[in-house]
C-alpha cells in the first residue's frame, strides 16, 4: 500500500467503482473524477467534476494536484486526460482486446486511438487491454447471457460457435489495476506500456454457454451451428421480440474470431494470476454469506 493520492476517473462505471472500494479498503487516498455528481456511490469520498467530452479547464482543475491517476474511462479519452494533467504523473488505463478485431467499430477504433496518444506523448504508464469482463456488479455479458438462456431452448450460433473466448473476472481486472498502481507508484513505470489481462483459458463459445447454463443451474442447452450469414440476416427480426437483445452485424462476425491470449505477460509484469472461469463463475452465481 503507498500514501500518493490517485486521481480515479471513471469512478461511476463498473470497473471504476469496483476500484474504488478496493483501493479505499486497503488505506488508500481517492479522488474520485466524475461527470455526473448524481451517480456517486454513497461510500465513495466527494467528487471532482469534469467532463472528458466537454472544456479542457475543469478537467485540467481536477487534475492539477494529480500524482498517480487511473482511468476505467473508455480508452478513446486518454489524449484528453494527458493534455489535460502533468507530462510526468503516471497513467493506469483500461483499454480492450476489441483493438484487435478483424472488424473495427467506434469502441476498438478508440481503443487504438488512445493506445496511440499514451504512446506518442511517451508518458510514464500502462494501458490494460482486458478481455470480456464478467463478474461485475450489472455487467451485460455472462448475466445477460444467463437470463437469455432462462428462456432459449436452443442456443443459435454461428459455426457451432468453435471460435475461443478467454473471459476475465472483474476481481482479476481490480487486482491488475491495483498491480499496476503499485508500480508506477513505486517508481517502476518509466515508458507508456500495453499489456493484455485475461482469464487463465481459451474455451470455444459452445463452452463457455454450457459453462454459463449450469453455474445457473439451467439444463444444458442445445448448440444450433448457423451460418454467419443467416444469423446476420435474422438478427435484427430477432431483436424486436420481448426480451431479446439487439445484435448488430459486426458483434455476429466478432464471434468467429479467436480470442486467445498469452498471459504470461500479464504474470510476469502485474503478479496476478487470473481465477479458472469456473471459480469465477462459482462466485458470481452463489450468493455471499
Amino acid at each position: 500500500m503507498f500514501t500518493t493520492p490517485i486521481h480515479v476517473i471513471g469512478a461511476t462505471g463498473r470497473s471504476g467503482l469496483a476500484l474504488c472500494r478496493t483501493l479505499a479498503a486497503r488505506g488508500n487516498t481517492i479522488i474520485p473524477v466524475i461527470r455526473d455528481p448524481g451517480r456517486l456511490a454513497k461510500d465513495l469520498p466527494p467528487a471532482r467534476i469534469a467532463d472528458l467530452t466537454g472544456p479542457r479547464a475543469p478537467l485540467a482543475a481536477a487534475l492539477s494536484d494529480a500524482k498517480l491517476i487511473v482511468t476505467t474511462a473508455h480508452a478513446r479519452h486518454i489524449g484528453a486526460i494527458l493534455a489535460a494533467s502533468a507530462p510526468d504523473v503516471p497513467l493506469i488505463a483500461l483499454g480492450s482486446t476489441r483493438k484487435f478485431t478483424q472488424w473495427p467499430d467506434a469502441h476498438g477504433l478508440g481503443v487504438l486511438a488512445g493506445e496511440k496518444a499514451l504512446h506518442d506523448a511517451g508518458r510514464p504508464g500502462i494501458l490494460l487491454h482486458p478481455t470480456m469482463i464478467y463478474g461485475a456488479e450489472g455487467e451485460d455479458n455472462v448475466q445477460r447471457l444467463a437470463a437469455l438462456l432462462k428462456i432459449l431452448p436452443f442456443v443459435p450460433l454461428p459455426e457451432g460457435g468453435r471460435a475461443l473466448v478467454q473471459p476475465i473476472y472483474q476481481g482479476d481486472v481490480t487486482r491488475s489495476i491495483v498491480a499496476a498502481l503499485d508500480l508506477a507508484a513505486q517508481g517502476a513505470v518509466q515508458a507508456p506500456e500495453s499489456l493484455v489481462i485475461a482469464g487463465p483459458e481459451a474455451m470455444p463459445y459452445r463452452d463457455f454457454v454450457q459453462a454459463i447454463a449450469r453455474a445457473a443451474g439451467l439444463p444444458r442447452r442445445r448448440i444450433l451451428s448457423l451460418p454467419s450469414s443467416l444469423l446476420m440476416a435474422v438478427a435484427p427480426l430477432v431483436a424486436r421480440l420481448p426480451k431479446m437483445p439487439a445484435i448488430g452485424r459486426d458483434e455476429i462476425r466478432r464471434l468467429l474470431e479467436d480470442k486467445a491470449f498469452d498471459t504470461e505477460p500479464m504474470r510476469a509484469r502485474l503478479g496476478v494470476m487470473s481465477i479458472p472461469f469456473e471459480q469465477g463463475l462459482s462466485r458470481l452465481f452463489t450468493p455471499s454469506s
